[in-house]
């Protein structure tokens, strides 16, 4: 027979027992007490040294599986859960019937649970920690709580200290109590916690994952495990989900599918769209792609008995108006639907567009942003362009040196320049355009620059800007190479 098993863990310089089974707990053994002193009593004892980085994950495990009874699962301390199932209940056959299947389902992967299943929150975490498995009726709560200890209304061992001095050694003997003085003597918590029992105040739980605006999901009698019959499953709750977006007059743009393994592991895949989207067709390719990306990483176990498929952000849907051919002009879609599948197989990064800021210096005046759905138009909005000169279709991010050896005149365009080792002469030649820092950064120590638009010997254009200017007693102003024309 394996000997009594305790978990040791290291607080304030001392190691004390964190956590102990059942035949430890009935030798006399409790948490808190110091790991020598369990030791000195039962030298028999099987010690442990806990992980709480582990457990911690461990729990965040059983909360994803949890996410198959109801959305709104919470994390409760270090070994806790809350699973809000208002409305839940009747798709499991009533509230005690989902009561047992939880907890046999535990049960089955291994873990020892106790639940409890109530009104409130207070009422349900006092039976499921002092009862082990009851299901608490509408209206119950007093008589549950009445009969056990303050420790029940979730107080610190501190303040049950205090009630216990004074004689309140179970809640219904602080209910019949003088409400004042209670909340002067012991503060306004104890009643807090006692109303949130007792369902006079609500208390909201706080869901670990976003709650999505749709859900469709479907059960499935044998477990899938090949990535074709995923797809296929998607475009089946992609279809199920149309309506209800169509209903709603939206389309969705952000989706998660949540792949339930038989083992209790799930798995969560995640795409966006750039356009509202409730087409089960297109929302069957972004999820193609993003499978076919996370292909090395996808462990199917022995198979996926739940596929949930959700919309965690919608939009108001834009119908399109088709022309007398009865087709409707779908540039943008297209075009966004396609930067939807680069960015759900390679990620969000992988396609961007180019954003107008608002400076004077080049490589500052256009920034990279994420694809929102279609290329920025100039003269959106009916605000005027301001007509600027023309601009190099190659702008190079850090400007190159060039070698100058001779200029018309002391402040004029080069006659002649080498970059990178070649000699280029010039033939013509437009500028100097002043192009200074903007006067709203104080303090920048960026110079002035003049750029040129020349034109060598063999056609090709270039941007050339000087920095410095000819003046005596000065080192010679420098040339730089900053973009290329067409």
């Amino acid at each position: 027979m394996h000997p009594p098993l305790v978990l040791s863990l290291q607080r304030h310089n001392t190691v004390q027992v964190a956590a102990l089974d059942a035949r430890a707990e009935a030798l006399g053994l409790k948490r808190g007490m110091g790991l020598a002193d369990a030791r000195a009593m039962h030298p028999a004892l099987d010690v442990v040294e806990a992980d709480p980085a582990g457990e911690r994950r461990l729990l965040e495990a059983l909360a994803d599986w949890c996410d198959r009874y109801t959305p709104l699962v919470a994390l409760d301390g270090e070994n806790g859960l809350f699973l809000d199932v208002t409305g839940c209940t009747s798709l499991f056959g009533g509230e005690k019937p989902m009561l047992e299947m939880v907890l046999a389902q535990f049960f089955d992967q291994g873990f020892d649970v106790r639940a409890g299943l109530a009104s409130t929150s207070g009422a349900a975490w006092a039976a499921a920690r002092f009862q082990g498995r009851l299901v608490v009726a509408p209206g119950g709560e007093a008589d549950l709580l009445a009969r056990l200890p303050p420790q029940a209304l979730r107080l610190d061992a501190q303040l049950c200290t205090g009630l216990d001095s004074v004689g309140l050694r179970s809640i219904g003997e602080i209910m019949a109590a003088p409400r004042a003085p209670l909340a002067r003597r012991f503060g306004r918590h104890l009643m807090l916690r006692l109303d949130q029992a007792l369902g006079r105040i609500d208390e909201a739980v706080s869901p670990r994952l976003p709650v999505p605006a749709l859900v469709v999901e479907r059960q499935l009698a044998e477990p899938v495990v090949l990535t074709e019959d995923i797809e296929r499953l998607v475009q089946m709750l992609a279809l199920s989900l149309k309506g209800d977006l169509e209903r709603r007059g939206e389309g969705a743009r952000q989706l998660g599918l949540s792949l339930f393994r038989v083992d209790g592991a799930v798995s969560r895949i995640a795409v966006s769209a750039s356009l509202p989207l409730r087409d089960p067709g297109r929302i069957h390719k972004l999820f193609r792609e993003r499978l076919a990306a996370a292909a090395g990483d996808f462990d199917a176990g022995y198979g996926f008995d739940l596929v949930r498929l959700a919309a965690f952000s919608t939009a108001p849907f834009d119908m399109r108006q088709t022309d007398l051919s009865g087709v409707a002009d779908r540039g943008d879609e297209d075009l966004a639907l396609f930067a939807d599948r680069v960015r759900a197989r390679l990620g969000r990064g992988a396609v961007m567009q180019p954003v107008a800021v608002e400076s004077h210096v080049p490589e500052r005046a256009v920034a990279l942003q994420p694809f929102a759905g279609k290329l920025p138009e100039a003269g959106s909005a009916g605000v005027p362009q301001p007509a600027l000169p023309e601009r190099p279709v190659r702008l190079f991010g850090r400007p190159e040196p060039v070698e100058v050896p001779a200029t018309e005149l002391p402040e004029g365009p080069p006659m002649r320049f080498r970059w990178r080792r070649a000699l280029h002469s010039v033939v013509r030649a437009e500028g100097p355009e002043r192009i200074a820092p903007e006067w709203w950064r104080n303090g920048e120590d960026v110079p002035e620059r003049d750029y040129y638009r020349v034109e060598d010997s063999e056609g090709r254009r270039y941007w050339l800007y000087r920095l410095g200017h000819h003046e005596t007693g000065q080192p010679p102003p420098r040339w730089f190479m900053h973009g290329l024309f067409a």
